[in-house]
């Protein structure tokens, strides 16, 4: 990597580690309203400080980025997920969800989310100034001497993780 790109990720580190902490490991009671899948198995996830609903349970695919965003918006989804409006989260919705004062991978309560793999999901946003580039989120960073997210940004064509929202 070229030290423009370096620069960027550790920029990225350090706003990421300055948000809040909105989502930690064990929430707080009340934090999160988890409702059961239209016999699925795959419930939602209502997040009573940001008012997202989110997909409790990621699909075992891994997806390009315009494919996320095709999965996440659906009929499928829809269906499965009960409702529709359901979507690719941007860059900081999905910052909303980490765990960070949880201190193995992943970074993300496991109780509401459980079975998240520790490895990057898509956003819906784009990197500045490089239309084939999208951010994604790690949620694999972890441990005391590492409580922060590295965003990065990759080709729209790598395949990643997808979790949907509305």
């Amino acid at each position: 990597m070229n030290a423009s790109i370096f620069r960027l990720l550790g920029a990225v580190a350090i706003i990421s580690a300055s948000l809040p902490t909105s989502a930690d490991a064990n929430a707080p009671a009340g934090h999160y309203v988890v409702t059961a899948g239209n016999g699925t198995g795959n419930g939602t996830v209502y997040d009573t400080k940001t008012k997202l609903t989110w997909q409790q349970t990621v699909p075992s695919t891994t997806y390009s980025w315009a494919d996320a965003k095709t999965y996440c918006g659906s009929a499928a989804v829809s269906a499965s997920l009960g409702g529709t409006g359901w979507r690719l989260p941007t860059y900081k919705e999905l910052v909303t969800i980490v765990g960070y004062l949880q201190t193995t991978a992943p970074l993300i309560d496991p109780n509401t989310f459980p079975g998240t793999p520790a490895t990057l999901f898509w956003s819906a946003s784009p990197l500045p100034g490089s239309p084939p580039s999208a951010w994604l989120l790690s949620f694999l960073n972890g441990g005391a001497s590492n409580l922060f997210i590295t965003g990065t940004s990759l080709d729209v064509s790598s395949l990643h993780s997808v979790r949907c929202v509305r």
